[in-house]
C-alpha cells in the first residue's frame, strides 16, 4: 500500500522513518537493528539527538556511520565506532546488565500484543517461507529498558495469529510479560507507514495513537489482520520538517552511491 502525504511532499516510507527517529533522545543508549531501525536511529543522531550512543549487535559501540550498513558485519560500523568489543560483552556486560535503554527492532510479522515473527511463514516443519531467524532480537526485546518497532503495515505483516513467536512483546497480553519474570518495559511504540500504535496500559493490546497526515482510520484497519482499537484522543503525526527530510534523503543517497560503488 502506498500513501502520498501532504506538503511538505514526502512518501509514507519517509514519514515512517522520521516518526521513528523522533522517538529517540540524546540520553539513549540504543541497540540498533539493521534496515529501517538503522535508518531511524542514524537519522536521530544526525538531527535532534547527536549525543545518542548507537550499539550494533556485532560489538561496535558509539557507532557513527556515514552510510547505512548492509549488515551487522559491515566494515562501516567498526570503522566509525568508538570501540569494538566481543559479542559476549555486548550481551553480558551491556544488555543483560541493564546498560542499554532502548532496543530498535523490525520484523516480518507482528500480532496485536507486539510479539514478532522472523522465523517462518507457515508450519515450522514445512514452512512456505523460511525467514532469517532471531539473531539477537529476543534478548534485545527482553533486556533493553524499552523497545520500539518499525515496520510497514499490511495484512501480511499485521496478523491475527503468528505462526511462530520469535521475539516476545507482551505474550498473551496483560501481565504475561511480568509473569515470565521479565522486568523491562517492553515495546512502547510500533511505528508504521500509516500510523503509530502504542500498547494499552492494561490489556497491552496495540492501539492506534496517531494517524499520519492524509491517512484515514479505515485505511489503517484495511491494512491490519485483526479488529483495531483506536485511541479516544487520536492525534495526527507532525509532518517531517525540511531539515528532517533533507537529512534523511542525503543519508539514503550517500548509502546508495556507496553500495553501488562497492558492487562496481
Amino acid at each position: 500500500m502506498s500513501v502520498t502525504l501532504l506538503e511538505p511532499a514526502c512518501t509514507a516510507q519517509e514519514m515512517m522513518k522520521v516518526a521513528a527517529a523522533r522517538m529517540l533522545t540524546n540520553d539513549d543508549v540504543c541497540l540498533v537493528g539493521i534496515g529501517a531501525p538503522s535508518v531511524a536511529c542514524n537519522l536521530a543522531r544526525l538531527t535532534h539527538a547527536p549525543r545518542i550512543r548507537l550499539i550494533y549487535e556485532s560489538g561496535t559501540i558509539d557507532t557513527r556511520p556515514d552510510v547505512l550498513p548492509l549488515s551487522i558485519g559491515d566494515g562501516e560500523l567498526c570503522d566509525t565506532s568508538l570501540v569494538t568489543v566481543s559479542l559476549p560483552e555486548i550481551f553480558r556486560y551491556w544488555l543483560q546488565a541493564g546498560r542499554v535503554s532502548v532496543g530498535f527492532l523490525g520484523g516480518a510479522q507482528i500480532d496485536r500484543f507486539a510479539n514478532l515473527n522472523t522465523s517462518v511463514i507457515g508450519a515450522y516443519e514445512r514452512p512456505s517461507v523460511r525467514l532469517p531467524g532471531a539473531g539477537g532480537a529476543p534478548e534485545i526485546a527482553t533486556g533493553c529498558g524499552r523497545s520500539f518497532i518499525i515496520m510497514e503495515m499490511n495484512r501480511r505483516r499485521f496478523v491475527e495469529q503468528l505462526p511462530f513467536v520469535t521475539t516476545l512483546g507482551f505474550g498473551r497480553g496483560g501481565d504475561h510479560r511480568q509473569e515470565l519474570g521479565i522486568t523491562t518495559e517492553g515495546p512502547v511504540a510500533v511505528v508504521t507507514d500509516l500510523c503509530i500504535l502504542r500498547p494499552d496500559p492494561v490489556s497491552r493490546e496495540l492501539t492506534v495513537a496517531l494517524l499520519h497526515p492524509g491517512v484515514r482510520m479505515a485505511t489503517v484497519q484495511e491494512a491490519c489482520g485483526w479488529p483495531l482499537r483506536f485511541s479516544g484522543d487520536l492525534e495526527e503525526t507532525a509532518l517531517p520538517t525540511e531539515r528532517e527530510l533533507a537529512t534523511l534523503r542525503a543519508l539514503e543517497e550517500r548509502t546508495r552511491r556507496a553500495h553501488e560503488e562497492d558492487e562496481g
